[in-house]
């Protein structure tokens, strides 16, 4: 999919935004997920999963860091993602539904947050 320079614009626009939230906003896209998708907590049996607790505002912010990080790059997103996507497939081996549920929630968190954004988009 190719984006136009409006489109890289708009995500780029809306990312620094986002990126200044990190933590909370990752954090609440993991509460979101495994609120609706409870199955998905045994991939992380080693944290803590509690509303706010540190470990879901680290890997949150690891997880909006990561796709800030392919929002700088959106000409190879792919190539972006390739690492981070060859760990979670095959060493953490994390079944590709799961990445459209995590994909699923951190939308619908940036919509509630960033609405007005995302609609001009």
């Amino acid at each position: 999919m190719t984006l136009t320079d409006a489109e890289k614009a708009a995500v780029l626009s809306l990312w620094r935004k986002v990126s200044g939230n990190l933590e909370a906003l990752g954090a609440e896209a993991l509460e979101r997920l495994f609120s609706a998708y409870p199955q998905t907590k045994s991939y992380f049996s080693q944290f803590d999963v509690s509303h706010g607790s540190a470990d879901l505002r680290y890997h949150g912010a690891k997880i909006l860091g990561a796709i800030g990080e392919a929002a700088l790059h959106l000409d190879d997103f792919n190539l972006a993602l390739s690492k981070l996507s060859e760990l979670h497939a095959y060493n953490l081996r994390v079944e590709p539904v799961h990445f459209q549920l995590i994909s699923h929630a951190v939308q619908t968190v940036l919509a509630a947050h960033y609405h007005e954004e995302i609609g001009r988009a």
